[in-house]
């Protein structure tokens, strides 16, 4: 396998997108009482986050079912490096309280699409 930077480096080559950000997958320590307890201030953490430009995605996964809520979630950062973005995940209330842990992975996003919708005179905007 190549190294991740000769890697980047190809897909930017070959016209990819090749767009890098970093995925935090937190996953509960803590009883479920205890993360309800946190999630004020967790959820004020990821609104000042995205404030900063800090933030692409964030929002909780279901189990491998898909029925289940299970407290994980999952963090898209924009950073300069892994180091940046490792120190923004540990900063989530959610993990500096131990509620939960996290793995921090470097995503390249090659391919896909976005759309959004404005709604001028009804001040709506659409994701799909």
């Amino acid at each position: 396998m190549p190294s991740w930077d000769s890697y980047r480096a190809e897909a930017k080559a070959r016209g990819a997108l090749a767009m890098e950000v970093f995925v935090a997958v937190s996953t509960p320590v803590a009883p479920p009482e205890e993360i309800r307890a946190v999630l004020p201030d967790h959820l004020a953490y990821i609104r000042s986050l995205e404030a900063q430009g800090a933030l692409m995605m964030a929002g909780p996964l279901s189990d491998e079912t898909g029925m289940e809520m299970q407290s994980m979630g999952m963090l898209v950062l924009r950073a300069d490096t892994m180091e940046a973005a490792h120190d923004l995940a540990a900063q989530d209330p959610m993990h500096l309280t131990g509620c939960r842990s996290f793995t921090l992975r470097r995503w390249l996003i090659n391919e896909g699409s976005l759309s959004v919708t404005v709604g001028l005179s009804g001040r709506t905007i659409e994701l799909g």
